[in-house]
């Protein structure tokens, strides 16, 4: 028997209160429940985070070695939007979110985006050329723009008129349909064969598999996204400069460094001499890419205007100058 010499039975009964308490909503007896605790294993860390099936996720079509860094990063990737989901989830369901609630959240969701920009190094460095151009065959046409994480966590964050296709938003201004708008959405124009038009494989099966559940997010979010949220607090807020300041970081931090992340790797991966070479979705990523070609802004209000007719360009040339 173990030694409980030194055991408070004073703070003992008071938990035991408060688990028969906790316990006794659901009508179950407390001794029961803790006979039942004497049965069960002790918690291992590998148990808690599902450490065996984490490490047998990562399963290559090829026989390239560098195909497993590819899987990895990008499920990296997802665990951080994930996570970048989790605080847009809760911000935007908060009725009663106050400006430290915010500014925490903002600064954690800052924090996983800088993480995620600057590690996909990890796929521009370190992932050799020669081995990606053939494993890069066998996961066709599977692409990256298939991640609906990222699309949830654009439509968390704006409006659904700021992520129409640029070249189609002085047509659409107004009033208009969030249904209409979708249809319209920017990444549905990248998605499109270089020399037809038509859209690609990629986007047909991701249209198929997730159109339902983001145009009801869309609509769920309409009035209660990011951007509205921002408009809101910002005005009236105490700590407007640290609010703004955070809001610009996000916005930069996913439509210039981490489109310019992938545009820096695909330049590197897929840029020749005379030419290119397309993705793996086929999408036109020269165009698809680029941030100035885009100008996909969350939160326009916070900008200036000469800032947002130069968005991104500095970046994209001082990348193609390297």
């Amino acid at each position: 028997m173990g030694n409980l010499e030194g055991l408070n039975d004073e703070k003992i009964i008071a938990q035991l209160q408060i688990l028969h308490e906790k316990v006794g909503e659901s009508g179950l007896d407390v001794a029961s429940y803790l006979e039942g605790m004497n049965y069960s294993r002790l918690t291992t860390y590998w148990d808690y985070i599902h450490l065996d099936t984490l490490l047998s996720l990562q399963n290559p079509k090829t026989h390239q070695p560098d195909e497993f860094i590819f899987i990895a990063y990008h499920q990296i990737t997802e665990l951080y939007f994930k996570l970048t989901l989790w605080e847009l989830q809760q911000i935007c369901s908060d009725h009663e979110l106050n400006e430290d609630e915010l500014i925490s959240k903002l600064q954690r969701i800052n924090n996983y985006l800088v993480q995620l920009v600057s590690s996909f190094d990890v796929m521009a460095n370190g992932v050799d050329r020669e081995q990606f151009l053939k494993f890069r065959l066998s996961i066709l046409p599977a692409s990256g723009f298939q991640s609906v994480q990222f699309r949830m966590i654009e439509i968390y964050c704006t409006d659904l008129y700021n992520l129409v296709d640029k070249d189609l938003r002085s047509r659409l201004e107004g009033d208009h349909i969030t249904e209409e708008l979708y249809e319209h959405i920017y990444w549905k124009q990248g998605a499109t064969e270089v020399l037809s038009g038509e859209k690609t494989i990629t986007l047909k099966h991701f249209e198929e598999k997730y159109s339902d559940k983001l145009l009801k997010l869309c609509l769920d979010l309409q009035n209660k996204n990011l951007n509205r949220i921002a408009e809101e607090f910002v005005p009236k807020a105490q700590k407007k400069d640290e609010i703004t300041d955070l809001l610009r970081q996000l916005d930069a931090s996913i439509n210039i460094g981490w489109a310019l992340a992938h545009f820096k790797s695909a330049v590197k991966h897929l840029q020749r001499k005379h030419n290119a070479i397309p993705s793996t979705g086929g999408t036109n990523w020269q165009q698809y890419l680029p941030p100035r070609f885009q100008k996909k802004v969350f939160f326009p209000s916070l900008w200036t205007q000469e800032e947002l007719d130069s968005w991104g360009k500095a970046w994209v040339e001082q990348i193609l100058e390297k």
